[in-house]
């Protein structure tokens, strides 16, 4: 006779009871246990007994002639050995002799009580009562035991434990050990679960189990993860897994209002037999959503994760056409399509208004994409400044000394925009964005031709008289050493770095200027006049605007036309009669040995206490050969041994003067004129000028005997077709920008003062800029005064008259106390980095009472909230809470965005960043972005700073606003 049907019996059951009974084991080799061994679980396994491993030999039979068969076989076989056989049988004890019973451990049929085998297994003394009625949990618990053992418990295995570890071992889900680094609940969130649907076998794993298993873990799941859960589930089991996250994407369209029946049954088409409810639907889609922003956050910077989200776009774009939905998904912040239709939309509105350009970019920068897309971001933004620049006032060249000192501070920024607008969108369609970028190009080129010309006819009445020693209120080339290299030298001071880019234009040293800011280098200028803004200084090249006068002139310090050899023997001697020694390196002498990117000679020179000076060619070569091509853009990495010169220069303590010798124009299709240059020239030559050139004649004219023509229209050329060209006379060409670097704040030279990027940026470039310097309204120069401008002139102009203000200059600004600079106090307009006194915030993060004044700011609320106490636990050396607390007031007081040197010189007040600008902003950004969300970013390429207080605010449960 024989029992009702046995339970099934699996391999971890076995070892379960094994491992339970190895105490009684001893010697023999036989165990009976009650229930049904599959015919496909292995016949044969070794297994770890007590102190010994034992090889197991397993057999299922439902007779007792077939139990004693097999009994009698295996001794047969395995003779002499300690091979144990276990029989699973639905054979009654009573049923069999002792003859077999005696062989057995505990000379009887084991019967597996899974409630023990779990508690056993998991080491728990009890387990959860509710778990005692569920089977379905017992059994899978026993057959999902990882290799490794289930981890420990403690007194009692709670069914939320027990859950996790069958998720965690079944699909490789949650946290088994229960709580994550920040205390919370180690089950899987819907981010977790999403990030699982896009595995090749976990979705294909939850499948295939049980149908009771797969629905008491869905149920689970929806209870700890929320309902978003459920809808993935259930698509895991429909075999849609690898699509729940493009599908959620979709469904996002129903939260419309507006939404047509028609939509709906889209989405519903889309979803198949998974029939979410309405709720379901909506969890589902926002955790979707959330889910892709974070991803977004880490494909910034990791090629995977980008791969991963370009994948999810891609499938969805596609189900939407399939089923219909793309003309209704236009509003959506994740897809290409709407992406490409907000970025034409900007372009489109940037032609008829600034206002409503401001808007469309707005609504761009809300795109989910616009972090993955810098380059296409890049020329919505450019064309939005371009709008911007059209809608003031029409500036008007009044002098030269004006005209390079506004071409460096505004009409480089246009051009460097206008680049931008003629490369177009990288991956648009140039029938539509590129139709409206190419009108706003000509609409301000039309602007910048007529500046052009201007400058140029007062460039030919200034050149007839004007000299070193009487530039007319303008600075000149061959003064720049005096100027801006000379007051640098000090006794007990390291020697300047001279750097010279030749053909660097102003639209690309705004660029330079940005990047070597975060490289951690402080920009100087001299200390201006009272009631004048700092500024940049501006030199006139020599004429024609080519290196062989220009370059020539700026390293001798002298009016002088020649080569190397001129520039060398000059070089030395300007400083030699300060008795300074000094050393130029031109190209051929500054690339290194194997090993070694900088000639030995060039490491030796700047170890010395010699000038260095260093030729760098790579901007000129670029136009000459061609090599400019599209770019739109010039970076540290772009011109070759500039990086590594900086970087010897800081370790040397040295300050560096970054200066060109004259600027470019880029070829956009230029026509050819009859006329020819001079051996080659490009942009000047001899004889009569005509349409778009004006003639120049003067002691500064060192071609064509004193008497050139040149063009100041860029479409003019005299040679074959190359990159770029120079020689004419438009400030692009003449223009010699001029920068002064020093290591640090600290190292700023007495009687300069630090010049931060917001001083150096025009208005119209940011939407809302905040001038560091800026006068208070209530603080305005007397009337008796002239009134401030932002290019000065020591001296009235020769031959081009009087200077008055120009239209189009900057609001005024005050001259800040070197003092101020230095950190000790801060700006007029700024506002308390903080929200309140650095006593607030207690050094160890501790929650203080706010002064009476005034409620905490949000940075004070943030640093003091749990959240950001556990999580500040995990990063290596934060800076103080207080410091952290400056960041978000700062650049919530901002508007959210900020430069990084501006951003630093923000929170001194409230303690020094002891790191690189770099590494400073790294760290606060690992303190602030929880879980990956972008908190805390860099935009605009790495040169601004950009916080998302909607998202601080939701990450660390704090209120935008403090009652």
């Amino acid at each position: 006779m024989t029992a009702a049907a046995a339970p099934p019996v699996g391999r971890r059951t076995i070892e379960a009871l094994l491992d339970t009974h190895a105490g009684r084991l001893g010697d023999r080799r036989l165990m009976l246990v009650h229930g049904h061994y599959p015919p496909t679980a292995a016949p044969e396994f070794t297994v770890r007994v007590g102190e010994e491993t034992r090889r197991v030999h397993v057999v299922d039979r439902s007779s007792i002639l077939g139990i004693l068969q097999a009994w009698h076989d295996h001794q047969a076989a395995t003779e002499g050995s300690r091979d144990l056989l276990v029989v699973t049988t639905a054979v009654d004890d009573a049923q069999l002799g002792w003859d077999i019973r005696g062989h057995a451990v505990r000379r009887r049929t084991l019967t597996v009580d899974k409630v023990e085998i779990v508690k056993q297994r998991f080491g728990a003394a009890e387990l959860d009562l509710r778990m005692h009625h569920e089977t379905w949990l017992l059994d899978a618990l026993v057959d999902a035991e990882p290799s490794g053992g289930w981890p420990r418990v403690g007194a009692v295995l709670t069914r939320d434990a027990a859950m996790r570890s069958l998720l965690t071992a079944r699909l490789g889900l949650g946290d088994p050990e229960g709580t994550d680094a920040a205390g919370r609940n180690g089950a899987p969130d819907a981010g977790s679960l999403l990030a699982w649907s896009r595995t090749a076998a976990g979705p294909h794993t939850y499948a295939g189990l049980p149908v009771r298993e797969r629905h008491e873990l869905k149920k689970w799941l929806s209870q700890t993860a929320g309902p978003a859960a459920s809808v993935l589930m259930s698509l895991a089991e429909a075999g849609r897994a690898a699509d729940a996250v493009p599908l959620g994407l979709l469904g996002g369209v129903l939260r419309d209002p507006a939404a047509s029946p028609d939509t709906a049954l889209a989405v519903g088409g889309l979803l198949g037999q998974v029939m979410p409810s309405r709720g379901e639907l909506a969890a589902f889609t926002e955790a979707v959503e959330g889910t892709l922003t974070r991803w977004i956050g880490q494909a910034q910077n990791h090629d995977a994760a980008r791969q991963q989200v370009f994948a999810v776009i891609e499938r969805a774009e596609r189900l939407a056409a399939d089923a219909g939905l793309t003309p209704h998904l236009r509003a959506n912040r994740f897809l290409r399509s709407s992406f490409a239709t907000q970025l034409r939309g900007v372009a489109a509105a940037a032609r008829r208004s600034p206002g409503e350009a401001e808007s469309a970019l707005a609504d761009l920068a809300g795109h989910a994409l616009a972090r993955l897309y810098p380059r296409r971001v890049a020329v919505a933004e450019m064309a939005v400044r371009v709008a911007r620049w059209l809608a003031q006032p029409e500036p008007r060249v009044t002098s030269v000394a004006d005209g390079v000192r506004a071409h460096l501070a505004d009409w480089g920024w246009v051009d460097r925009a206008l680049t931008v607008l003629w490369a177009g969108d990288p991956d648009g369609d140039p029938a539509t964005t590129g139709r409206d970028l190419r009108a706003l190009y000509d609409a301000a080129r039309a602007r910048r031709e007529a500046l052009d010309e201007e400058f140029a006819r007062r460039l030919a009445g200034w050149t007839a008289t004007a000299t070193a020693q009487h530039p007319g209120g303008a600075l000149v080339v061959e003064n720049v050493l005096g100027h801006a290299v000379r007051p640098l030298l000090g006794d007990d001071t390291p020697a300047p770095l001279l750097v010279v880019l030749d053909g660097m234009s102003a639209a690309v040293a705004v660029q330079l200027g940005e990047e070597i800011e975060r490289e951690g280098w402080t920009e100087a200028v001299p200390t201006p006049e009272r009631g004048r803004a700092p500024a940049r200084s501006a030199a006139v090249a020599m004429l024609p605007s080519v290196t062989a006068v220009s370059r020539a002139s700026l390293l001798t310090g002298t009016a002088v036309k020649g080569g190397q050899t001129v520039e060398t023997n000059g070089f030395t001697t300007f400083f030699r009669r300060l008795r300074r020694e000094a050393t130029l390196f031109h190209k051929a002498s500054i690339a290194g040995p194997a090993g070694h990117f900088l000639a030995e000679e060039v490491m030796v020179a700047l170890a010395s206490d010699a000038v260095v000076g260093v030729v760098l060619n790579t901007i000129d070569d670029a136009l000459d050969k061609g090599q400019e091509g599209p770019r739109t853009r010039w970076t540290l990495d772009s011109v070759t041994y500039l990086r590594e010169l900086l970087a010897a220069a800081k370790a040397y303590g040295r300050p560096v003067v970054l200066v060109a010798d004259h600027g470019h124009v880029l070829d956009r299709g230029s026509d050819r004129t009859d006329a020819t240059g001079v051996d080659g020239a490009a942009r000047w030559r001899t004889g009569e000028p005509g349409d778009g050139e004006v003639l120049l004649r003067g002691p500064r004219v060192l071609e064509g005997g004193g008497t050139i023509v040149a063009p100041w229209r860029e479409d003019i050329r005299y040679t074959g077709r190359r990159a770029g060209y120079h020689g004419g006379t438009t400030p692009a060409e003449v223009t010699v920008p001029l920068l002064v670097l020093v290591p640090s704040r600290e190292t700023v030279p007495k009687n300069w003062v630090p010049l931060p990027r917001e001083a150096v940026t025009p208005d119209w470039w940011n939407a809302s800029t905040t001038r560091l310097g800026a006068e208070p309204p209530a603080s305005e120069p007397p009337a008796s005064e002239p009134p401030p401008t932002g290019a000065q002139v020591t001296e009235p102009p020769i031959g081009d008259g009087p200077v008055p203000q120009p239209a189009a200059t900057r609001p005024s600004t005050r001259a800040t106390t070197p003092e101020e600079h230095a950190g000790t106090s801060t700006t007029p307009n700024a506002p308390e980095p903080c929200g309140t006194t650095a006593a607030h915030v207690p050094s160890d993060g501790a929650s203080a009472a706010p002064a009476a004044a005034a409620p905490p700011s949000l940075g004070t609320r943030v640093v003091t909230s749990e959240i950001y106490q556990a999580h500040r636990r995990h990063v290596r050396k934060p800076p103080e809470p207080e410091v952290v607390a400056a960041v978000v007031d700062a650049l919530t007081a901002a508007g959210g965005t900020m430069s990084p040197a501006a951003l630093v010189a923000a929170v001194l007040p409230a303690g020094r960043a002891r790191r690189s600008i770099d590494g400073f902003i790294a760290t606060v950004q690992r303190l602030l972005n929880v879980e990956g969300y972008p908190v805390l970013g860099l935009v605009d390429s790495g040169h601004t700073v950009k916080l998302d207080v909607r998202l601080l605010t939701e990450q660390f449960e704090v209120p935008e606003d403090q009652p």
